[in-house]
């Protein structure tokens, strides 16, 4: 009997239909060190980076839930393909408090250009003129997930004085928007254990100049001026950046949990161990494998119930201060690291077998380690800071930034 869902919204529905598609094609973007075009056009297809763009532009506007199953569905097929989908696919979110001008850039002749990142402040925007003459931006950023397909990047910047100083008192952090044409892509930038698929390159960009209009300040996302600015009214563009953002990255995870669980149950059913014995009767692996899948499941529940409280809570007005955002992200953190925990207990039980190269296991073991170690998903400050908030005490600024 198949196991395969069938889903009433169209995404998750056209990549169930070609899961088998995109599973095959995981050691192809693995050997490439990027998405093969295949699999890119099967992405294009599905509509999958389209789900959180705005309608205006060919976007569909999708719940972030479904948003959230669908790259889980990718991460379970091949992790790099899922990673993309939850990364690439956050920005056009991003894109509807862009300033309209750009957004025609971007998309006026193709709405199916696809937006890179990455946010991390590592360039810096030096003032050039006035006000609306722009800046001059320089920098290099690592981690470009899937970068060889898009045409534009989100990139993170600090901006500076008229010397190119950056200004730290407090730091102003900004996003730029900046054309495949002012930056140059890293080749070989990207020798990783994990997640090789992805691409993540570095980019360069040196002393590209920079109209004011393609920027989007940090700020703006956080105390929600930015869809205020652009009176969006669909609740989707009024989410907290920290609880979208994140999203998208921990589904992958998750996704990829289920897809490693899905590869060692198939290899235990008819696994003999070295004593003779046939793991499906041995009650120790077994139980192990039930704790595992219940973990996995536990993670997934609690990432789309918390998705979907926000959702419906923003929708009747409701902004969510950040005490609430830290208890949001503590819990999207931790539904990463006890998904990724889960892993690490049935690859324990897989044998050597399951760690030679053409298994599909170790690659997708590989994936979630790699996946684990994003900013996002680091608990420290983020576990800090909630427990902040639920004795009622104020998180100091340098806890802030992620939340």
């Amino acid at each position: 009997m198949s196991t395969t869902q069938v889903h009433s919204f169209p995404v998750l529905r056209a990549i169930e239909e070609r899961a088998d598609e995109i599973a095959a094609l995981g050691p192809q973007n693995e050997a490439a060190g990027q998405l093969t075009d295949e699999t890119v056009r099967l992405l294009r297809e599905a509509r999958v980076i389209k789900m959180l763009q705005p309608a205006s532009h060919g976007g569909l506007e999708t719940h972030p839930r479904e948003w959230a199953e669908a790259t889980m569905k990718l991460g379970s097929l091949d992790g790099a393909t899922g990673w993309i989908s939850g990364i690439v696919g956050v920005h056009p979110w991003e894109m509807a408090f862009a300033d309209p001008r750009v957004q025609d850039e971007v998309w006026g002749n193709d709405d199916d250009v696809w937006v890179g990142s990455p946010y991390a402040p590592m360039g810096v925007l030096k003032p050039v003129g006035g006000p609306d003459d722009g800046y001059e931006f320089s920098g290099r950023w690592q981690f470009s997930s899937g970068t060889d397909h898009c045409d534009w990047l989100f990139l993170g910047a600090l901006l500076g004085d008229a010397d190119g100083v950056p200004l730290l008192d407090p730091p102003q952090l900004i996003h730029v928007l900046i054309p495949r044409s002012d930056y140059t892509i890293v080749p070989d930038s990207w020798d990783v254990v994990g997640l090789k698929g992805t691409g993540s390159k570095d980019v360069i960009v040196d002393k590209a100049h920079i109209p004011s209009y393609r920027t989007v300040t940090y700020d703006s996302l956080v105390d929600g001026s930015a869809w205020r600015d652009r009176g969006l009214t669909n609740p989707l563009y009024q989410m907290p950046f920290s609880a979208i953002f994140p999203l998208g990255i921990t589904s992958a995870v998750i996704g990829m949990a289920e897809g490693a669980l899905a590869h060692h149950m198939a290899y235990q059913r008819s696994r003999v161990q070295i004593t003779g014995r046939k793991v499906k009767d041995d009650p120790y692996v077994m139980s192990a494998i039930a704790e595992a899948a219940a973990d996995i499941h536990a993670s997934r529940v609690a990432l789309l119930d918390g998705v979907s409280r926000m959702y419906d809570a923003v929708a009747t007005g409701k902004e969510y201060e950040f005490g609430e955002r830290s208890l949001s992200r503590r819990n999207q953190v931790a539904a990463a690291h006890r998904a990724v925990r889960a892993v690490d207990d049935i690859v324990a039980r897989s044998g050597g077998n399951g760690m030679r190269m053409d298994h599909p296991l170790q690659r997708f073991w590989r994936d979630i380690h790699m996946g684990q170690v994003h900013a996002i998903h680091v608990p420290g400050l983020v576990y800090h800071a909630s427990s902040l908030s639920m004795i009622d005490v104020e998180a100091p600024g340098y806890m802030r930034p992620m939340i």
